[in-house]
């Protein structure tokens, strides 16, 4: 038995490829289908998408053609190729939004978008279309069984872009472009005004405007002080409980010596 495994299972795979190769060259239409759906069955993507591509021209304009645009899509989306998928499946709700698939493809072909959302340090063009397709869905299909898991992707995705708002305005305090981190820190907590980052984007505010005030010319110091101060307020109101507290009261105690110190 031992011997003769190896042996069956070579002429499972020979009496495979027979078939396969037979659908590819057979004009029934009926034939190749059947065959497609056996390579789906067994997870040959890689087969079953050429001979779904055939039917695809074959049964355009046919009662056929929904289901082997579906299969077609499902078996490239399968092929975990999510470029390709999320065109074919987002196609395939165009062309059938009737469809008893409609809404799996929608959600399907938002859900490849989420998966080439890269690291948030790299360019979030892919992350923040996902965004935009996982609402759309919601929109589309409000009681829909898939609404929490999208929900839960959407929210996976705003914490991304969050991070990397927050990473890019330390970027700039570390570079110690103290101007252009005060800007992005307070840009950060508008848009983002329940992050967990908000007490170290406001206390962030407030060490750049301090850093920026204490070593500006002294035709930009006055307004640069009041800024800083604004920013110690900012912080002080929003977070009075905070360890950096005592770190922010030292800043603004020397704000408010240095603004005494500017002559009237």
């Amino acid at each position: 038995m031992r011997r003769l495994l190896p042996l069956l299972l070579v002429a499972a795979l020979l009496a495979g490829c027979s078939e396969f190769n037979k659908a590819l060259k057979s004009t029934d239409i009926n034939y190749k289908l059947e065959v497609a759906e056996k390579m789906m069955a067994k997870e040959s993507w890689d087969r079953a998408i050429p001979l779904l591509e055939e039917l695809i021209v074959l049964t355009r304009g046919s009662q056929l053609s929904e289901k082997v645009n579906y299969l077609h899509a499902k078996s490239t989306y399968n092929m975990k190729d999510y470029t390709l998928a999320a065109y074919y499946l987002a196609n395939f709700t165009r062309t059938f939004p009737k469809s008893q698939y409609a809404e799996e493809c929608t959600f399907l072909s938002a859900y490849c978008q989420y998966m080439n959302s890269p690291n948030y340090e790299l360019d979030q063009t892919d992350t923040e279309r996902a965004i935009d397709q996982m609402q759309l869905f919601l929109v589309r299909y409000p009681e829909s069984s898939l609404k929490d898991s999208c929900n839960s992707l959407i929210d996976a995705m705003r914490t991304k872009l969050e991070v990397k708002d927050f990473h890019g305005a330390n970027q700039y305090f570390r570079m110690r472009n103290y101007q252009a981190a005060g800007v992005a820190f307070r840009n950060f907590a508008r848009k983002w005004p329940n992050s967990r980052f908000r007490e170290d984007a406001l206390y962030f505010t407030l060490q750049s405007d301090y850093l920026l005030a204490v070593n500006s010319v002294e035709s930009k110091k006055l307004d640069r002080l009041k800024e800083a101060i604004r920013s110690y307020h900012n912080f002080a109101d929003a977070f009075p409980q905070s360890v950096l507290l005592a770190d922010a009261a030292k800043l603004h105690k020397n704000l408010e010596a240095e603004l005494a110190a500017i002559p009237e």
